[in-house]
């Protein structure tokens, strides 16, 4: 994805159609049309993790080459970051230069394809004239969304209609290598602590098994999937739509991993600790256990607020329906009280004792989720932090109430 400013959006627009309106791209025939998909690898920051993809149309006769790319956004908008917290986000398409653009990512240290395809010149014109349209100020807007609408899957299916549908019936009969869950915490595996929170922040739908027209979402997956496509080649056969794959510049990037990582242990590790340090300072440093199992709930319930708020108040799909609400929700905050008077060996409070209960079946429920049939939000990473956390703060309660 690449950030502009809507004044330079509208300018290259402009540059475009002026550079253009003496010969290029814009009234070229559909035999001097040649149509590439550009993909570039991811990037080290955050929003580059997922890399970026663009279509290249270019005139053979003038020379002009031009890369359409869906993936421009702006800080300067109205409510910017107020309409990105509502899963409410705006992005743009652009064009630039072939050579402008492929440079600007091959000098940050990513990689550069270029996949020639097999358009017949009507597709090509088709295509041009789609791209062109939708460049235009009125109707370059559109709502984004990480995982359904976005630069690859915009570029997936401006493709897909050139070529009548050809893509999407082909590749949707692939099986997808992995989940959307799966992907994410891949691909944003080298920032950990952003990848926690967004694997603790998706919800079932994140789980669900993916097609290959679903995993395109990703450039890279979109980049892969083409390779397979076969088309009619007029002579009553078939020839791939990828007529040549090169390699414009190469990853000069740390390489991300294959596979995602294995969330489970580090979680149970991290909740055992947690465990192990209300057990051993309940006894031998009432502050010490106070400060940390006040820590604890006053950010679980945070997070239990985040994710309800997520759910109910925005358009963050992927968000909806999350059960780790089960394990950290507001009712954490209520217990806070009862974790100072635990300190000083008091007993819990009727409300609290009722809370506890509820909160530990929660987790339970939590638990007993995973042996439903069917697919189940794959939180057992975060269940194998928060069973030994909430155990150990119960047991405190308890130990707390027999000492009184």
């Amino acid at each position: 994805m690449k950030k502009f400013g809507l004044a330079a959006c509208l300018l290259t627009v402009w540059l475009i159609h002026t550079r253009a309106a003496q010969a290029g791209i814009v009234d070229a025939p559909g035999k001097d049309l040649r149509v590439s998909l550009i993909t570039y690898g991811p990037g080290s920051i955050y929003w580059e993790r997922f890399g970026h993809d663009a279509i290249e149309i270019r005139d053979t006769a003038s020379g002009q080459a031009v890369d359409f790319n869906y993936g421009v956004f702006d800080f300067d908008e109205h409510d910017f970051f107020l309409n990105f917290a509502r899963g409410r986000m705006h992005y743009m398409i652009d064009a630039e230069r072939n050579d402008v653009d492929e440079r600007e990512y091959a000098d940050t240290g990513r990689s550069v394809t270029r996949q020639r395809l097999t358009l017949k010149p009507a597709q090509a014109v088709q295509l041009r004239d789609f791209l062109l349209w939708n460049l235009e100020p009125q109707h370059a807007r559109y709502d984004y969304d990480y995982l359904v609408d976005n630069c690859a899957t915009r570029v997936r299916d401006a493709l897909n209609a050139a070529l009548g549908g050809e893509i999407r019936r082909q590749i949707t009969a692939n099986p997808g290598a992995m989940t959307y869950r799966q992907q994410i915490t891949r691909l944003m595996s080298a920032q950990p602590w952003l990848m926690l929170a967004m694997d603790l922040g998706l919800g079932p739908s994140a789980d669900q098994p993916l097609n290959g027209w679903q995993e395109s979402f990703l450039p890279k997956e979109l980049q892969r999937q083409v390779r397979t496509v076969r088309i009619s080649d007029g002579r009553n056969g078939l020839e791939p739509l990828v007529q040549q794959e090169r390699i414009i510049a190469p990853n000069r990037l740390a390489e991300q991993p294959r596979t995602p990582p294995d969330l489970r242990r580090p979680l149970l590790l991290a909740g055992a600790a947690f465990a192990g340090l209300i057990l051993m300072t309940r006894k031998r440093s009432r502050t010490l256990y106070a400060l940390a199992g006040s820590l604890y709930l006053a950010a679980a319930g945070f997070v239990g607020l985040v994710l309800l708020g997520l759910w109910t108040l925005t358009l963050h799909h992927a968000a909806w329906d999350n059960a780790n609400l089960l394990l950290f929700n507001p009712l954490a905050w209520g217990l806070l009280p009862a974790v100072r008077r635990a300190s000083r060996d008091l007993g819990p409070s009727r409300l609290t004792q009722v809370l506890v209960a509820v909160q530990i079946a929660a987790v339970l429920i939590g638990a007993s989720l995973h042996l439903w049939p069917g697919v189940v939000q794959q939180n057992q990473p975060w269940l194998l932090f928060a069973l030994p956390s909430w155990g150990a703060l119960a047991w405190s309660f308890r130990a707390a109430k027999e000492r009184a």
